[in-house]
């Protein structure tokens, strides 16, 4: 499976001057973009695959993460600003598995009071194999920018989603098994007999990527826990599972012991009348591997949740509960916390009853076959052997233990009795074991005859039947509706598991749904099994139940099961068949009955049971030739027979009545009649060596007929029935067949039918279909059109050189005439060739036709190349029409007259039709906002091919989402494609895909088949050796010139390491390869290669174009990334006429020229004469006639053009033409089939060479970008907010300048203005001057850049970026951008306001209703625009204004008119009038000093000098002190 996701853009990001980048995360995998600098609206357009190979299941539960990161780099983890969450499930189910140009609302979940904090816009796809995602087309994203109306979220969700808490109550739990089997835990209960139970069992929660778990509870085989996992998430969520698991905490490794899974969808309801996610309190049923003790499990996976558990594990008692929260409320928390909760009140236990009776089991794999046999029966943690029954000790439980560990009792088997207060053994829960008896060579039953086992089983659980009774009265309007229901998600009593054990191995099983056995007095409530007897079969657990180990039946029981409480119980073996007699266990005397340990039938029914086998069709291929030898091995009861094989087919008729005398049924003979045993059909492949190759089975059911009744109409004989045949969950053929089941009465045979002998001797004593029941047939004619073999691959590593094709219906057949030599022409010589064949009147019956081609090889031999087989033949049956219908050109009818407008070039039609507002001179109206309407002049000489194409994307007219052949019946008209297989078929789950695999070549030809009869029409031109193949081409070799237009390819799979490749082209037709390798282009996921490529070649010889884009690699070998193959025989001789498209008008010059070297005229005469049409009849007036249809128009051309357009509407010749178009192909990889690597635009013309030489090719060469200059000059700033205090005046102030960059991120295209310092009122004076040089794309409306993404890179890369301008302005000491004028589209933006007053936030916040300008169209614009910047409460505020005025000139107009950036030369700008002592204090320093010595802070100032001369003086007194004294005392 491949996960796409195609990130373009990210909008509205919350925070400025930020360097954002994106992170994907799918499951462990990340992906990053590339950082973004200094924008909150970054533009990306990077495109990542994730590739896995994981179960559906698995996969959609999977959580995709959008991430917007601010500043990550490899030293930093960065700064998260937003994520978006939702499950791969989620996108699958979406229409085509895709969202597509979709804007993500992100929110931080670790602050939901915050709102919204951007949007991301991406294209998320999930392809599985085999799946193709068609993407819509859009010429630009204008539709895509309004956002709210293109969230990423599911149809129904709404768009304002809102913060909830999931509030998930965890009770309790029991039934749980024991894990621990450490030998040490063993021998601690052994010796010291410490009798601990030896699991520590807590519960972990997954949902929306967060976790959760309870404490664990030690030692505890019925914890309580009483504790609830709180998640906060947004509702609806889009996540729609949440995942419960029991684990056991281990030193070493955590264990599950069981998964759940809670899918929301289930428990809620998004109606008028709907309510939030709700369950509960309610017991959840887990079920997994089985119960057995072993240190390494092998269903372990099956606790896991993946796939179907075999066996009961445990069930919870939980609650959910859903509260929307309020953002405005303070203790809002986002967390998994956990909380007491105590315990809810359950509804009483109650004691139920559970009784079952084997009443045969047969085909019982041969590989257990010598071992005895027996089946066990559980319902939850009862009747299992290991763990014996548990009686709870509560008040709905009579009797029991004493509520300690010794309440739970073991009975091991049924031998062991163990009385209730009734009286009844509590559990019989196994049969007794029972030796096998062969049926054939690959099957046992076990004998149990007249007496059948039963089981029965009491358990205790909540009365919670009401549930299970609403389950079944909704499943019974269901059945009555034909629809399907979800199952119940709050879950009560568990189901029942059938095990087959062999010798005290568990070797199979069946899971038996509770609910579909549960009794009811109320019909409706009742199960739909409860009381009747079904066939079961048993499968292996785990991983092993599926593919070829799987298919083989591991036994085939026929139970009866019954479920009730036990006071219900006394009719519980009222749905038996009658006639038996019950043995019970012996009792002492005076004691209540117990129930049956077996039943002993006393009556019986003997029957003959014919099976009439006539054919069967598209088989499995079972060997390498890619055919089987097939064999039908029929069981019914203990018997079973075999057809006779047939060699060498995929469609037998084995035409053979099979006879099952003196099979013995049990039970009334009306109650058999109305319900019959099944039987089951085998088809196997006999091999020489080793056993038959299984290729499929089905069941029938028979017509019964009793003694009594007479042997005719309605009922019998029975009419022959197709049965579909199952190869594991896949279909493999289907297979013609009847059953009757006869009873045998008092008489014998003798009441009978008669049966027929041998009716061919060759074949032996086999007995035919008899004549009442094989169709009725009639005398059919098939006539083959040979035209020839393609493709053909080695055989036996020999290439094929002599084929012949052999073709056979029903036994008849005819071979084609031999190609002496395939590789110089592989077509026929002799075209048509017939035979006659008896088939049934039926065309549902009709059997296959086989096709085989064989090489004839020296000593005359025969080599099998391959062979396919034609299903169904009713599209080449003929039926003549009436006469009186074919007559169009009867006198009553009226012409038909379509009058056409005048002639307009093809891009007004296309980008007008849906334009009223037009008047007649080229001219489109445009409304703008106060009903201006300016008139938009066209000019032709601006338009050239590439408008004409992104014209019909907007309109959708010409460019296919697929393949060509997809709309025109893969041009199969009248020259049908067969494909041929050999080897042996895939077992894979889907086996269409793996049949490519098989796939060795082509046959070319058609079918047509009639009933022979003597008043065929025949025409006068009628040619006898063409049969009904009139009027077809020659088959011989022709030349011609195939012309290749690749436009584009889309989406490729990344081939390097950086998630990108660098694709270049390779065409193949026949010996002649292009790789048009120099032209590659440097690191594209979505390349623009606007190339065209002639190529010669020779029909039949080179047939098959093969398109491939490769990746280029600077070392090694090229990569191929993809490759689509087209059929040009087909397209070349086809009557949709595809060899060179039909435009929508005849132009002789310019960019829409006529490519077909016939003109319009001369295509409409050789298709009249080919189709043998009157006309066309050319009149004046400008009108033309052919047959009856008229049409009008001005020249001759343009009428005959019109024509061709509707050329599907001319009677009996009539087809649709391939137009004018662009088809869009999928491109595939040999070793990745069935999952699409991108997509390439395309399309070719063909032009046979013996006829008039076509013009030159259509320039389709991307257009170069135009150059461009934008001058931007910032005149003037007003009420710019005041961030600065002044620390002299402590006035409000800021130092402004602004910087303007393009919207691509790149550091080295800022420029900013100089510093208008110590602005008091906000306001600024610049007059400064940007000049930006652009590379422009006009139609895409993207500006282009080339450059190197590294020092290490190789070439420059392309990008194309929409033309967005990005304003900021800035305080020169505050280092954050906290105020911005916003991106400005410069396609698209706000008309600037003429003076600062009436400049007005509501520019920004209601742009939609302001009038919309461009700077392509308007050139030069002066005006008024706000800054804005958000407020706490994430409001945008207006934080300034700018008054700025951009000119845009072309290249050629910015070198003749220079001017400087800045104010510099030439042409420079005037110095802003700035007050003077903006400056003042920077010029003159010595002032300002002056000014903060004397003014400012004089008394400061006096009173630090004088502290510092006391401080010096006493300093100097303390110092001089000391010797002062010394000399005193001296008297020196």
């Amino acid at each position: 499976m491949k996960r796409s996701k195609h990130l373009i853009e990210a909008r509205q990001l919350v925070g400025l001057n930020m360097d954002p980048m994106v992170c994907v995360e799918i499951g462990e995998e990340k992906k990053y973009t590339s950082m973004k600098e200094s924008t909150n609206c970054p533009y990306y357009n990077e495109y990542f695959v994730f590739d896995f190979h994981l179960p559906p299941d698995v996969m959609f539960d999977k959580i995709l993460k959008l991430s917007v990161i601010h500043s990550k780099n490899l030293l930093r983890s960065g700064t998260l600003v937003g994520t978006f969450k939702l499950d791969v499930g989620m996108v699958y189910s979406q229409p085509e598995h895709q969202f597509y140009h979709k804007w993500a609302l992100l929110s931080d979940p670790d602050d939901i009071t915050a709102g919204c904090k951007g949007y991301v816009k991406c294209d998320i796809a999930v392809v599985a194999k085999g799946d193709t995602i068609k993407t819509p087309h859009k010429a630009n994203e204008s539709e895509d920018d309004d956002i709210e109306g293109n969230l990423l979220i599911p149809e129904g969700v709404p768009a304002e989603r809102q913060w909830a808490r999931y509030y998930l109550k965890i009770y309790r739990a029991e039934g749980l098994p024991r894990m621990n089997t450490s030998i040490m835990a063993n021998v601690k209960k052994a010796f010291i007999g410490e009798n601990k139970d030896l699991v520590d069992p807590y519960v972990q929660v997954h949902f929306a990527g967060q976790k959760g778990k309870t404490s664990v509870q030690k030692s505890c085989y019925e914890p309580i826990w009483n504790e609830q996992i709180v998640f906060t998430e947004m509702f609806p969520p889009l996540c729609k599972r949440m995942k419960i698991q029991i684990r056991d905490s281990d030193k070493v490794n955590d264990v599950a012991m069981g998964t759940h899974f809670l899918d929301l969808k289930k428990i809620s309801n998004d109606g008028d009348k709907g309510f939030l996610p709700t369950l509960g309190p309610a017991w959840v049923n887990m079920y997994g591997s089985t119960r057995t003790y072993t240190l390494m499990d092998e269903y372990q996976e099956l606790n896991e949740g993946l796939g179907e558990g075999v066996s009961f594990r445990a069930r919870l008692l939980i609650s959910l509960g859903v509260e929307i929260l309020d953002p405005s409320s303070p203790d809002i928390t986002s967390s998994t916390e956990v909380q007491v909760e105590g315990i809810p009140n359950i509804s009483e236990v109650e004691e139920f009853f559970l009784f079952g009776s084997f009443l045969e089991a047969t085909m019982i794999d041969r590989k257990i076959g010598d071992k005895p046999i027996n089946f066990e029966v559980t319902i939850g943690y009862y009747g299992n052997e290991i763990d014996g029954v548990a009686k709870p000790n509560t008040k709905g439980k009579k009797g029991g233990g004493n509520g300690d560990e010794e309440e739970t009792e073991l009975i091991h088997n049924s031998s062991e009795e163990e009385m209730d207060s009734d009286g009844d053994l509590t559990s019989v829960a196994t049969t007794p074991p029972m030796k096998p008896v062969i049926t054939d060579r690959n099957y046992f039953h076990l004998p149990y005859f007249e007496r059948k086992p039963c089981v029965y089983i009491k358990s205790w659980w909540q009365d919670q039947r009401r549930r299970l009774y609403n389950s079944n009265i909704i499943d019974n309007i269901a059945d009555k509706l034909a629809t399907f229901f979800l199952p119940q998600p709050q879950h009560s009593v568990p189901d029942v598991f059938i095990w087959m054990i062999s010798n005290g191995k568990r070797i199979a099983y069946a899971h038996v749904p509770s609910k579909d056995i549960l009794y009811s007095s109320v019909d409706e409530e009742r199960g739909k099994d409860c009381g009747k007897v079904k066939t079961i079969f048993l499968r292996i657990p785990g991983k092993k139940g599926f593919g070829p180990a799987g298919w083989t039946v591991q036994s085939k029981i026929e139970i009866y099961l019954w479920l009730g409480l036990n006071k219900q119980r006394k009719d519980y073996l009222s749905g038996l068949p009658n006639g038996f007699e019950e043995n019970k266990l012996s009792k002492g005397p005076g004691l209540p009955s117990s129930p049956p340990i077996s039943l002993t039938y006393m009556m019986k029914q003997i029957f003959q049971l014919r099976v009439h086998m006539y054919q069967a069709r598209s088989l499995f291929a079972a060997d390498s030739t890619g055919l089987s030898d097939p064999f039908a091995r029929v069981f019914f009861s203990t018997q079973s027979q075999v057809t006779e094989i047939l060699a060498e087919t995929l469609c037998p008729t084995w035409d053979q009545l099979l006879v099952f005398e003196n099979v013995e049924l049990f039970g009334e003979a009306s109650e058999l009649r109305d319900d019959p045993p099944i039987i089951v059909i085998e088809i196997y492949d006999q091999d020489t060596v080793g056993k038959a190759d299984f290729m499929g089975r089905t069941f029938a059911k028979p017509v019964v007929k009793m003694a009594d009744e007479h042997y005719g109409p309605p009922r019998f004989p029975p009419q022959l029935e197709y049965y579909q045949i199952y190869r594991g969950n896949c279909t493999a053929g289907e297979m013609l067949a009847a059953f009757e089941l006869l009873q045998i009465g008092p008489n014998g045979k003798a009441d009978l039918p008669p049966i027929d002998g041998p009716a061919d001797m060759d074949r032996g004593p086999i007995l035919p279909v008899p004549l009442g029941i094989r169709p009725v047939l009639s005398k059919y004619r098939i006539e083959v059109l040979f035209w020839g073999l393609r493709d053909l691959k080695r055989v036996n590593l020999a290439q094929v050189d002599r084929p012949r094709v052999d073709i056979e219906c029903a036994g008849k057949g005819v071979q084609s005439a031999l190609i002496p030599n395939y590789r110089k022409n592989p077509n026929f010589s002799t075209l048509v060739k017939w035979f006659e064949v008896d088939l049934p009147e039926n065309e549902l019956l009709h059997p296959p036709l086989n096709i085989r081609v064989v090489d004839c090889r020296a000593f005359g031999r025969f080599t099998l190349v391959g062979s396919t087989a034609v299903t169904s033949m009713r599209k080449f049956i003929y039926r003549p029409t009436d006469k009186q219908a074919n007559n169009w050109s009867t006198t009553g009818t009226v012409d038909t007259v379509h009058v056409l407008a005048p002639a307009t070039p093809l891009l007004l039609c296309v980008l007008y039709t849906k334009d009223d507002d037009k008047d007649g001179k080229g001219k489109k109206k445009k409304r703008k906002k106060g009903d201006e309407v300016e008139e938009e002049e066209l000019d032709e000489s601006m338009l050239d091919w590439w408008s004409k194409y992104f014209a019909s994307i907007e309109t959708l007219t010409e460019v296919y989402p697929k393949e060509l052949e997809n709309e025109f019946g893969n041009f199969e008209d009248w020259l049908h494609s067969f494909n041929l297989f050999r080897g042996k078929g895939g077992d894979d789950d889907d086996q269409n895909l793996t049949d490519e695999d098989r796939i060795v070549g082509k046959f070319k030809g058609s079918l047509c088949m009639y009933k022979v009869s003597d008043d065929m029409p025949r025409d006068m031109s009628f040619d006898s050796n063409m049969g009904m193949f009139q009027n077809i081409p020659h088959n011989d070799p022709i030349n011609v010139l195939v012309r290749i237009y690749v436009i584009r390819a889309t989406d490729l799979h990344p081939a390097d390491i950086n998630g990108k490749a660098d694709p270049y082209i390779a065409i193949k037709l026949g010996k002649t390869e292009v790789k048009d390798k120099e032209n590659y282009i440097s690191k594209q996921l979505n390349p623009l290669f606007g190339k065209s490529f002639d190529v010669e070649a020779t029909f039949p010889m080179d047939s098959t174009l093969t398109v491939s884009i490769y990746d280029w690699d600077l070392v090694g070998t090229d990569d191929l990334i993809g490759e689509t193959k087209l059929d040009l025989e087909n397209r070349f001789y086809s009557k949709h006429r595809a060899t060179c498209g039909i435009a929508c008008n005849y132009s002789i010059h310019g960019y829409n020229v006529w490519r077909d070297p016939m003109k319009p005229t001369q295509i409409l005469a050789k298709l009249c004469k080919d189709g043998k049409l009157d006309g066309p009849h050319y009149g004046p007036g400008g009108r033309v006639k052919v047959e009856n249809r008229v049409f009008m128009k001005q020249t001759d051309d343009h009428l005959a053009l019109t024509v061709l357009r509707h050329w599907e509407e001319i009677p009996r010749v009539g087809c649709k033409l391939v137009p004018e178009h662009v088809e869009t192909r999928p491109l595939l990889h040999p070793d990745k089939p069935g999952i699409e690597q991108g997509r390439i635009e395309m399309w070719v013309d063909m032009f046979p060479k013996d006829m008039t030489a076509p013009g030159p090719a259509l320039d389709i060469s991307p257009r170069k970008p135009k150059k461009f200059e934008l001058r931007v000059i910032i005149w003037n700033t007003d009420e710019v907010v005041l961030e600065d205090d002044d620390i002299f005046t402590g006035e409000k102030s800021s130092d402004i300048f602004l910087f303007v960059l393009w919207l691509k991120g790149q550091q080295e295209d800022k420029q900013d203005t100089d510093v208008h310092y110590h602005s008091i009122t906000g306001e600024g004076n610049f007059n400064w001057r940007f000049i930006y040089p652009f590379d422009y794309l006009m139609a895409e409306e993207k500006i282009v850049i080339s450059k190197k993404e590294s020092m290490f890179a190789w070439d420059e890369t392309e990008y194309k970026i929409p033309a967005r301008l990005n304003l900021q302005v800035w305080d020169a000491d505050h280092f954050s951008a906290d105020d911005f004028l916003g991106t400005l589209d410069l396609n698209r933006f706000p008309r600037g306001a003429k003076t600062a007053k009436q400049c007005t936030i509501e520019m920004v916040t209601n742009e939609a209703e302001m009038p919309i300008v461009s700077i392509f169209k308007q050139k030069r614009i002066k005006g008024w625009w706000p800054f804005v910047a958000r407020n706490e409460d994430d409001e945008f505020e207006l934080t300034g204004k700018v008054e700025a005025e951009l000119h845009l000139l072309t290249g050629e107009e910015a070198e003749k008119s220079p001017v400087g950036e800045g104010r510099n030369e030439p042409e420079p700008l005037e110095k802003p009038n700035r007050p003077d002592n903006s400056l003042l204090w920077f010029l003159t320093p010595l002032k300002a000093i002056k000014h903060l010595v004397c003014n400012q802070y004089k008394w400061l100032f006096i009173k630090i000098v004088t502290a510092v001369l006391l401080l010096a003086m006493l300093a100097l007194f303390l110092y001089s002190m000391p010797g002062y004294m010394v000399k005193k005392m001296l008297g020196a």
